[in-house]
């Protein structure tokens, strides 16, 4: 914590104010501005929730855009991800199974638009379709694909792991809109987090998405034991990739998996890193996604005020989420919009 804004909150509230006017006028935060917004303390939440909130207004108006994810591959990857249930090293008990059917993928899209989401993300296991990753399987979820196309009005996204420029191409073509792909952390933390590939092929994926003319949705994981001046690393990093969507991940440990054992972070800091998010990235799609519900617990309505205007509705890949319904009681509530498809 930089001492001199934890010793004087007119400082702390001065910087809040200082770059609340910056980001509201697109201008890009300076690297030490954003580590002093990141190690702010939490007796200053409310104010920069607030100030977060105003941007998010400012740039996104009272809409929420909901998303939903199905699990379409599942288990059996080689990659050593720390945080992941499907990692090689994991011994947990999460599912294995192939492609599913393109029938269970349309099914899931019709479930999505019920649950109000107007994004629905088909998600497989693996390194993915680029260099080491196996390409002729690409076809098989390229006809999934447009099956779906054909049959369900919805904003179509995938996160199918490590792509090249001719697989995103491809995947423009079947109909793909959005694709996912996160760094997961900040280049310097990443070695801790994953060593079966470099980080330098996660940027090329997400740099191959943009040159596709897709969208890019493409964020990380928080909580695994990076530093607040990690935390700003990657939403550098993100910035530099001009990425669309920014999901917020917070780490729920599982299990059998080499952070099991891993403290969560606590709710404010939580809000804290959501809201400078927003200050950092101030016209992107700010997306709370894994582990909200038992991460921010009762706060999870202040995830809106700290800055999100997305966030995830339904299931995960191997952990339940809460029912849709009280997603969208919460959203009524808050009087805010869902984003229709």
């Amino acid at each position: 914590m930089n001492g001199s804004l934890a010793t004087a909150p007119a400082a702390a509230l001065e910087l809040i104010a200082r770059l609340e006017a910056k980001a509201l006028d697109n201008e890009p935060l300076a690297w030490d501005e954003a580590v002093d917004l990141m190690r702010l303390d939490t007796v200053q939440i409310y104010a920069l929730i607030a100030a977060a909130d105003r941007v998010r207004r400012h740039y996104k108006g009272d809409v929420v855009s909901l998303c939903s994810i199905i699990n379409a591959k599942s288990g059996q990857c080689p990659e050593d991800c720390a945080f992941c249930a499907q990692s090689v090293h994991a011994t947990t008990n999460a599912p294995v199974f192939d492609l599913v059917p393109a029938e269970t993928i349309v099914e899931g899209a019709r479930r999505a638009l019920e649950n109000g989401a107007h994004k629905y993300g088909i998600v497989t296991s693996g390194y993915g379709f680029s260099g080491k990753g196996p390409k002729k399987r690409l076809e098989a979820v390229i006809e999934r694909i447009k099956t779906l196309g054909e049959q369900v009005a919805i904003h179509r996204c995938a996160s199918l792991g490590i792509i090249d420029g001719d697989a995103a191409r491809a995947l423009k073509d079947a109909g793909i809109e959005e694709y996912h792909h996160n760094l997961e952390t900040a280049r310097s933390f990443f070695p801790n987090v994953c060593t079966t590939h470099d980080y330098e092929e996660d940027v090329a994926t997400v740099r191959a998405v943009k040159a596709a003319g897709l969208r890019a949705c493409c964020g990380g994981i928080f909580g695994m034991g990076e530093s607040p001046e990690q935390r700003v690393e990657m939403a550098f990093s993100l910035r530099e990739l001009d990425v669309d969507s920014v999901p917020l991940n917070f780490l729920n440990p599982i299990k059998g998996t080499k952070l099991e054992n891993t403290e969560p972070l606590a709710p404010l800091e939580i809000l804290k890193i959501i809201a400078a998010y927003r200050l950092i990235l101030p016209t992107k799609d700010i997306k709370v996604a894994g582990g909200r519900e038992k991460n921010l617990r009762d706060l999870q309505c202040l995830m809106f005020a700290a800055g999100a205007n997305s966030t995830m509705v339904g299931n995960y890949l191997t952990t339940c989420g809460r029912p849709a319904e009280e997603d969208l009681r919460m959203i009524r509530d808050l009087e805010l919009t869902v984003k229709k498809a």
